[in-house]
């Protein structure tokens, strides 16, 4: 399951060395609703290999800013606490595994 990722816990999961994966969403945006089966596979599929999570834009804005969110979703993929990739937009599951797969 995709563990809620917020200002109060980023810092200790990007600590653990795994790559971490963030998708910025909100309950009104219809493209977040559609994908949120897809994270749910991969948080379920990486685990124990990468820490895949969600950040509700609305309930942490101070995260979303810190990571210069425009629009929802945004996926944001971390590797040892620096950005390395983003998705903005609803895509594929082929495309996430591709950009988890290269920091693995």
């Amino acid at each position: 399951m995709a563990q809620t990722i917020n200002s109060g816990n980023i810092e200790a999961l990007v600590a653990t060395g795994k790559p971490v994966v963030v998708d910025f969403w909100a309950t009104w945006c219809g493209p977040c609703k559609r994908l949120a089966p897809v994270i749910e596979a991969l948080a379920q599929d990486y685990d124990g290999k990468a820490i895949v999570g969600k950040c509700d834009v609305e309930e942490d804005e101070d995260l979303a800013m810190r990571f210069g969110i425009r629009s929802v979703p945004t996926i944001v993929f971390l590797k040892d606490g620096k950005e390395k990739d983003r998705v903005v937009g609803a895509a594929a599951r082929p495309v996430f595994d591709e950009k988890i797969q290269a920091l693995l």
